[in-house]
């Protein structure tokens, strides 16, 4: 047992020596453990909707006490019991396989280690809400690498291998670690410390260009949304992973797992911007500006996760949706794209929508709730069934924000700034969006979103373009 499991509530010991054999080792310590201590994996991450039984994955579960062995029971798919004595530190060891390359679970091989607090770090029933400490060990055979995190450092190495700690569970597994021999750099944004990591970087990468970029989408969100004052973060990690071909992100309280293409990373010497690192650049405003915008500013379901099943919500048009609207109309706000570029990004994503038959078939607050059996499980009948809460919310933000301005009293920027002030960038409700814009716009607004985002009928696209100079063909 190490030093830092006999302080911690709940101590987890990360062991990535096993990298052949795609194995993590974990020791997990309970310092005063319930009679019959329950313990379980979640079996989804939040901010991707669906079932993923990360339990599949684990295997060689012991327990002990004293070193005397403590009988384990399963009680279900990722559910067990300890039979053990109350108040005497029990010990876990297990192993975890990591094969995945998304930003969703975990990887470890000979040149790479990642991994999600929810693929490796049992639940301790009861304690959830006590202090947690991780702790990744460094072995002989992994130097030259460097572990990354957004988890507080309590006792680490320059490397960034050692004990970092969380204020409980939920924010253990908000913080995904990075290991190897990364690319890493930093820059200050509004006054916050900022450290980019890019994981598979080829040596033509233009890593001034890429810092230089990020920075200013972070400058704009931060300033969207608190104008000069701080952000609620300290802090923030983006992890990139780079590979072949590949595209995603998730997003964390003060940090984002992204992956992307090689060829979309810009390169020494190269002035132009290709349409790839256009979408990169995309992708990372979006992701950052979830950092207000359901990790915080959530929908009131969400209010506290629960990792044993779905959990649902209509919302996710608003989250996902109006996220996708400001993502790249922050590009545009920072400039790193100029007005033909957005436009036709804009069109892009209105011709995706129309393209799509289950727009008729499904209204997009119905497709926010049937993420969990839909979105994430598509098949040959998608197209003809559902619409994207993705496309669809944007289309509805556009709507809502054109709708907004051509009356004059306020913006779809200050409806969402004025919702963080309400909720105190918190739980909300669909109740809340439309309590603020009635009190913004002086009108009420339950008409207009209840045929966007809970109907089924065209959105009014080309007359609220055209009310503000642009003609949709």
């Amino acid at each position: 047992m190490s030093l830092a499991a006999s302080t911690a509530a709940v101590h987890y010991r990360i062991d990535p020596t096993q990298t052949h054999a795609h194995l993590y080792r974990v020791t997990l310590t309970v310092a005063v453990p319930a009679a019959q201590q329950e313990l379980s994996l979640p079996v989804w991450i939040p901010g991707s909707y669906l079932v993923r039984e990360f339990s599949k994955n684990l295997q060689s579960l012991q327990a002990q006490q004293g070193g005397a062995p403590v009988p384990l029971q399963q009680l279900d798919k990722h559910r067990w019991r300890a039979q053990c004595t109350a108040g005497t530190p029990l010990v876990l060891s297990y192993e975890v396989a990591a094969y995945d390359t998304s930003v969703r679970t975990a990887w470890l091989d000979a040149t790479r280690g990642f991994f999600n607090g929810t693929s490796l770090c049992l639940r301790v029933h009861g304690q959830e809400d006590a202090p947690h400490t991780l702790e990744v060990a460094c072995p002989p055979a992994l130097a030259g690498w460097s572990l990354a995190t957004g988890l507080e450092p309590v006792a680490v190495a320059p490397s960034g291998f050692g004990l970092y700690r969380a204020r409980n569970y939920d924010e253990l597994v908000d913080c995904p670690v990075e290991m190897g021999p990364f690319w890493s750099a930093q820059f200050t944004a509004c006054g916050v410390t900022h450290q980019l990591v890019v994981a598979g970087a080829a040596p033509s990468l233009d890593g001034e260009r890429l810092l230089r970029d990020v920075q200013r989408i972070c400058e704009e969100a931060i300033r969207f949304w608190h104008g000069a004052q701080q952000p609620p973060f300290t802090r923030y990690v983006f992890l990139l992973n780079v590979v072949h071909d590949g595209y995603g992100g998730l997003e964390h309280g003060n940090s984002t797992a992204l992956i992307c293409g090689r060829r979309d990373l810009p390169r020494v010497g190269d002035a132009a911007t290709p349409e790839g690192y256009t979408t990169l650049l995309g992708l990372i405003s979006h992701e950052y500006f979830h950092t207000w915008n359901v990790k915080r500013l959530r929908p009131a379901e969400f209010a506290r996760y629960d990792y044993t099943r779905e959990n649902y919500t209509e919302l996710l048009w608003f989250f996902e949706g109006f996220t996708s609207y400001y993502d790249d109309l922050l590009l545009r706000r920072a400039g790193l794209v100029d007005h033909a570029t957005y436009l036709r990004l804009l069109t892009k994503n209105i011709n995706q929508m129309l393209q799509t038959p289950g727009r008729q078939v499904q209204s997009v607050a119905q497709a926010s709730f049937d993420a969990w059996v839909k979105y994430y499980r598509q098949d040959e009948n998608t197209p003809n069934s559902t619409v994207s809460y993705y496309t669809k919310g944007a289309l509805v933000g556009l709507c809502l924000d054109l709708a907004l301005r051509r009356e004059g009293r306020t913006t779809l920027d200050d409806v969402m700034r004025a919702l963080w002030q309400r909720t105190g960038g918190g739980p909300m409700a669909e109740a809340d969006l439309l309590a603020v814009l009635q009190e913004l716009s002086g009108r009420d607004w339950s008409g207009e979103i209840g045929q966007w985002a809970h109907g089924t009928a065209e959105l009014p696209l080309a007359e609220l373009l055209a009310a503000h100079g642009i003609r949709l063909q």
